[in-house]
């Protein structure tokens, strides 16, 4: 007995000499510039390699994407799209499970009007805090949840909540068919108590502009809604198009 419990107490000893080794997580970002260039992500570019996960299209054209994130609504959704269907837009918009379970009208009109409807977690978790079943489970749902509402499978389009990611987070939405995409323009709009109005919002792309851009916008932002009409036109009068991201896939 003696014995065994000198071997239980060597196991525990040994055991938490080691420290315990966790993946790293990180949060989306990278460094502007002012040259109209795509900007520097670091250390994150090999950190998403091998991953089926982008941020950015093709630097030789003058391409860029609108992209949305929604995890709910607040009356501004439903104008914004009349501004895309006007304009001649297409984007994507990565959808929570809150949002569907809310916004089915909102979500067969974009169905209908030819946006991509993708995933962003069924509760807007951090992914790298989840397992691979966990996981499956955050994006099997809404997947589900969609098919209920249009009768349409969703496109396996992947955005993280709040951007945050490691490689390991990546390959297990990669093991679920997913692509990733991150972006290569963004601004803070998502306050809806702190909005800055439409001049900042279209400042803020202008500036920022560049061949393969991959724009974020939040759409609970009335200064984006305010905005978006401007922010299109000066995109065109930039000379470049906008495309949405399958366009992007079919250049890979």
């Amino acid at each position: 007995m003696k014995k065994k419990l000198i071997a239980i107490f060597v196991f525990i000893l040994v055991f938490f000499s080691f420290p315990l080794i966790e993946a790293k997580s990180y949060g989306w970002g990278f460094k502007r510039n002012n040259n109209n260039l795509p900007p520097d992500v670091g250390m994150y570019a090999n950190e998403i390699a091998d991953t089926s996960s982008y941020y950015v299209g093709e630097a030789d054209e003058k391409v860029v994407y609108l992209t949305f994130d929604a995890g709910y609504d607040n009356g501004i959704l439903g104008p914004m799209l009349d501004v895309l269907n006007e304009k001649g837009v297409k984007s994507t918009f990565f959808v929570t499970g809150d949002f569907l379970k809310k916004e089915v009208d909102l979500t067969l009109r974009m169905n209908f009007e030819g946006h991509i409807v993708a995933n962003h977690t069924w509760k807007h978790k951090n992914i790298t805090k989840l397992s691979f079943e966990e996981l499956k489970d955050e994006i099997t749902k809404v997947e589900e949840a969609y098919f209920e509402i249009t009768n349409e499978p969703m496109t396996k389009f992947f955005r993280p909540p709040a951007g945050e990611f490691n490689k390991e987070a990546l390959k297990n939405v990669e093991r679920l068919g997913y692509k990733t995409f991150f972006w290569s323009l963004a601004y803070k709009d998502w306050e809806t108590n702190n909005q800055r109005g439409a001049d900042y919002s279209y400042e803020q792309v202008m500036k920022n502009l560049h061949n393969g851009a991959i724009i974020l916008m939040h759409t609970v932002s009335k200064s984006n809604l305010e905005a978006l009409p401007i922010i299109i036109d000066g995109i065109r009068e930039a000379g470049y198009e906008i495309k949405n991201l399958d366009y992007f896939v079919k250049k890979l």
